[in-house]
């Protein structure tokens, strides 16, 4: 499998338009989501102002982001597919962030994608949940902020601290050693629930 070295940013449609919109700056989702997390914790304790449930279910949200991510990761993202249509699909999805991992234009959601995929998590609790979901959605979207910021931050820096070195060492191994493992990536648990955690 090709994997490029360079922080190169290949074309992938010949459409300009979706060419363009595939390639996020890594502030986007910051400017997208930070006003609306801040939004739903304000409009949760004007109407909720009890401290205790609203930071258990807010780190549950938290919880189920990175189940979601897990999921999305292993079983979305890194799907089988024989067919040319299906192979195209997975390298726009996954492959080329597989092929070209110092792509830093391509480490972070386009807002495409993670937007919809809000909306629909958001309406799912709102039918399930009703009053908790703005603070639930905040720990949800909280959860995908600091995804995004990390990733991006692994692929491209190197700080010193050990919980950092540790997420990186644990997902370049997902990069460059086994890309059949490894899947979490803010919480490697669903790796160990699952049995897909690196084998030494």
């Amino acid at each position: 499998m090709f994997i490029s070295s360079k922080n190169e940013s290949v074309r992938m449609f010949e459409n300009n338009i979706l060419d363009y919109l595939s390639r996020v700056r890594p502030w986007v989702p910051l400017a997208i989501y930070t006003p609306i997390i801040l939004g739903c914790i304000v409009w949760y304790f004007i109407h909720f102002p009890k401290v205790w449930p609203g930071l258990g279910i807010f780190f549950l949200g938290v919880f189920f982001w990175s189940f979601f991510e897990y999921s999305l990761h292993r079983w979305f993202f890194h799907f089988k597919s024989n067919s040319n249509i299906g192979k195209r699909i997975h390298f726009i999805i996954h492959g080329i962030h597989h092929a070209y991992p110092n792509d830093h234009l391509r480490l972070v959601m386009p807002p495409g994608f993670s937007l919809p995929l809000a909306v629909l998590i958001f309406g799912l609790s709102l039918i399930f949940w009703r009053n908790n979901t703005p603070i639930f959605f905040a720990g949800f979207a909280s959860g995908y902020l600091l995804y995004d910021c990390l990733h991006y931050a692994v692929h491209h820096f190197n700080f010193r601290n050990p919980l950092f070195q540790k997420l990186k060492k644990h997902h370049m191994m997902h990069h460059f050693r086994d890309p059949e493992s490894a899947f979490g990536f803010t919480s490697s648990i669903w790796d160990k629930v699952f049995g897909t955690d690196i084998k030494n």
